[in-house]
């Protein structure tokens, strides 16, 4: 969450100046709970605690939907937000410019996947799960969440890039882990990462997380499978390739041909690597993160011919 000193930052400070939403921030931090549950960790009245979360909600921190329960239906809360960072008058200033692109995880334009595979909108799985053929499905574009265990999957991206801009960072996130035999935590997989063609590098997932809920996973997705991942950075500079902050290769944005109208990015299991776990990719609506595939390319101005 991006803030700063102006009015329409003031709901996150108001919902923040209060011990009770303080400590309701830390308890959904901990896992999901309805407004009962939360009522008698406070220890107010339902009444009460359904005015704080108006104030969490309005604020973006906290996001309710309506479960059925034995009862008929329950309000359940989830925290929305995992950092914030406010941007005081003089870093301001500085706020570089960017180009800004989200692609859905359902919108790849080529792929080669091996089972265990398959892939699901908010609503329901897509065709038939670990049968590659699902990957064809008409309603494909829509899906939120892809997993396989070998092969992999291709996205096309357009370039709006102008002649008067000069790249100098190319930032790339998305919620990514492996992908086991329903979940398992300890199961590395090698995820290599192309941009036109271009290898950025090799990144190992540490497993496919299981251990809890997904915060934003849909209510009727099952319990024993790919829950969450890990939000990773990939970032492609004049100098090289990082993955969050960590040295990845030596490629830059000159030698992928960034000034391309469009980009391809390719995103690998490859059947010759160390570790073969397979992949998850989380898009809004799945995990821990709301959002897609997300591409983002830092510019500066060129200055004017004739002004040095």
């Amino acid at each position: 969450m991006n803030l700063d000193i102006t009015e329409k930052s003031l709901p996150v400070y108001e919902a923040l100046a209060s011990s009770v939403r303080l400590k309701v921030i830390r308890l959904l931090a901990k896992q999901p709970m309805n407004i009962r549950e939360l009522s008698e960790a406070v220890g107010l009245s339902s009444a009460i605690m359904t005015m704080h979360i108006k104030k969490l909600e309005k604020a973006g921190i906290v996001r309710s939907e309506m479960q059925p329960s034995r009862g008929g239906v329950q309000k359940v809360c989830s925290l929305q937000v995992e950092q914030a960072e406010i941007a005081f008058p003089n870093k301001m200033e500085h706020i570089r410019e960017y180009h800004q692109r989200e692609i859905s995880v359902g919108h790849f334009t080529d792929f080669h996947v091996e089972p265990t595979c398959g892939l699901a909108t908010t609503e329901q799985f897509l065709g038939i799960v670990d049968d590659p053929r699902s990957f064809l499905d008409a309603d494909r574009f829509n899906a939120k969440i892809i997993w396989f265990s070998e092969g992999f999957i291709e996205y096309k991206i357009p370039n709006f890039l102008l002649a008067t801009e000069s790249p100098k960072e190319l930032v790339i996130s998305m919620e990514i882990a492996s992908e086991a035999p329903l979940t398992n935590n300890e199961w590395p997989s090698d995820i290599t990462f192309y941009l036109n063609n271009v290898k950025l590098g090799t990144w190992t997932s540490p497993g496919d997380f299981g251990d809890k809920r997904g915060k934003y996973n849909p209510p009727w997705w099952p319990d024993d499978i790919n829950q969450y991942g890990l939000l990773k950075h990939l970032t492609v500079t004049t100098q090289g390739t990082r993955m969050d902050g960590n040295p990845m290769s030596d490629v830059t944005l000159d030698q992928v041909n960034v000034w391309d109208k469009q980009w391809t990015l390719r995103i690998a299991v490859e059947s010759q690597s160390r570790n073969v776990g397979g992949l998850t990719l989380f898009g809004n609506g799945f995990g821990n993160y709301k959002q897609d595939i997300l591409f983002r390319l830092y510019y500066e101005k060129a200055a004017p011919e004739g002004i040095d």
